[in-house]
């Protein structure tokens, strides 16, 4: 049987921008559901490689917003412009952002552009309104890829990691992801069609593409992350797969205490877990970044939690630590972040995401290998656990497990008695 290359399906030629003059004309964008492709060729490639995902166009009273869908996820975008001249949309909390030019009222090209990785950093695009599947492919359904699977992702090379894939295929839609030491790659939507699995996602600050072809219960796949990361992967079924404890990975140094971390929040004011203020309680340190999607689903989980459980004595601290250089930037990225989801507890500014930043930061720590990741300490100041990267909403019940056992172990730290006497530091 004659196989399907990763991203032979048929080409869109991406019309480039241009600095000509266009006339304005008496219309508007078309309102309703969009269909998007970003071209993520590079030099390497012959022919297009298309990441595709749907979004919906709305406008009240000249107020434009869009609605960005991948699987059970939707997200809201409020900060969007639209006329005959331009286009211009910010996802919320990232800084990546899609701006072009519409053709006419139903065809929109232009670029996304990442500015966390480099100011040349674009990706071209075109947007056709109306409703179209978000992959094109074979009218021939593939093979059924729902269950569990065992992945490596750059087999064979000394970067080589072991990944969790979480299928399930509905009415004809693949929806999961891959899960992680790190963290997953969040809500993945595709097709398997013919003999190719297809599966895409786009948050605003990340493009993922996943496209494999099936061998028998094997996958064989490529996995690319906008156009500055491209990776071979394979999979084989594996019920019950599982990675390593995500408590097992990183751990604190023998005579070092996480109490002694004294970081400034966002006013400028320092802030320790071992200030006064939290004697006695039950303490959550996250280290996370607000570019981290991973850390935006684990934050959300943080803040249910700190709300639940405040009251009973539980505190969360977050540090940021950030892609932009200058610090007055990144505080003003982790105040929007922190401003967007509602946070009701402090969050620190750690410095610049970067292994030199984080030991000097962080010398408790053997070593950070992910964002984000947990630091939880008992009511008499111990580090009782320390959880690498997060399990999202995505992995469906593997994310289920974790709220459940996270939630459970708080509770039964908050259970126990703390000390009596304030401790000096």
């Amino acid at each position: 049987m004659r196989r399907t290359s990763f991203f032979a399906l048929p080409v869109v030629v991406l019309m480039a921008c241009t600095n000509q003059p266009v006339h304005q004309a008496a219309w508007t964008l078309r309102e309703g559901p969009w269909h998007i492709e970003l071209d993520l060729r590079t030099d390497t490639d012959d022919q297009a490689v298309r990441l595709p995902f749907v979004f919906d166009l709305h406008s009240d009273s000249g107020a434009w917003s869009m609605v960005i869908h991948n699987g059970a996820e939707a997200i809201r975008v409020d900060d969007v412009t639209a006329s005959p001249d331009s286009f211009y949309a910010r996802p919320p909390l990232f800084d990546p952002y899609l701006a072009g030019r519409p053709l006419s009222d139903s065809v929109i090209t232009g670029y996304w552009y990442n500015p966390l990785r480099g100011a040349e950093y674009r990706v071209p695009f075109i947007a056709r309104a109306g409703v179209s599947p978000r992959f094109s492919g074979s009218a021939v359904p593939g093979p059924d890829p729902s269950g569990d699977w065992a992945c490596r992702f750059m087999p064979g090379s000394p970067d080589e990691y072991a990944a969790l894939g979480i299928f399930e295929r509905k009415d004809g839609i693949v929806t999961g992801t891959f899960a992680t030491e790190t963290g997953d790659y969040r809500f993945l939507e595709g097709v398997s069609t013919g003999d190719s699995l297809f599966l895409s996602a786009f948050d605003g600050s990340h493009a993922y593409l996943f496209a494999a072809s099936y061998h028998g219960d094997s996958l064989v796949g490529q996995f690319r992350s906008g156009t500055h990361s491209n990776e071979r992967w394979v999979a084989s079924r594996h019920a019950g797969f599982q990675l390593r404890n995500p408590d097992s990975l990183t751990f604190l140094k023998p005579g070092h205490s996480v109490l002694d971390l004294l970081l400034p929040d966002l006013d400028g004011h320092p802030v320790s877990p071992g200030h006064e203020r939290f004697f006695g309680h039950v303490r959550i340190v996250q280290l996370m970044g607000s570019w981290c999607a991973n850390c935006m689903d684990e934050t959300a989980l943080l803040n249910d939690l700190y709300g639940r459980y405040h009251p009973k004595g539980l505190d969360v601290i977050a540090v940021g630590f950030e892609k932009h250089p200058d610090p007055t930037k990144a505080r003003e990225a982790l105040q929007r972040y922190k401003e967007r989801l509602g946070l009701r507890y402090d969050v620190l500014y750690g410095g610049q995401a970067g292994q030199q930043t984080t030991a000097a930061q962080l010398p408790f720590l053997e070593r950070l290998v992910s964002y984000p990741t947990l630091i939880i300490i008992d009511r008499a100041g111990n580090v009782r656990r320390i959880n690498t990267g997060f399990y999202g909403p995505g992995t469906g019940k593997h994310h289920a497990l974790f709220k459940r056992e996270l939630t459970a172990f708080l509770e039964g730290l908050l259970a126990e008695s703390g000390p009596t006497t304030v401790a000096t530091r």
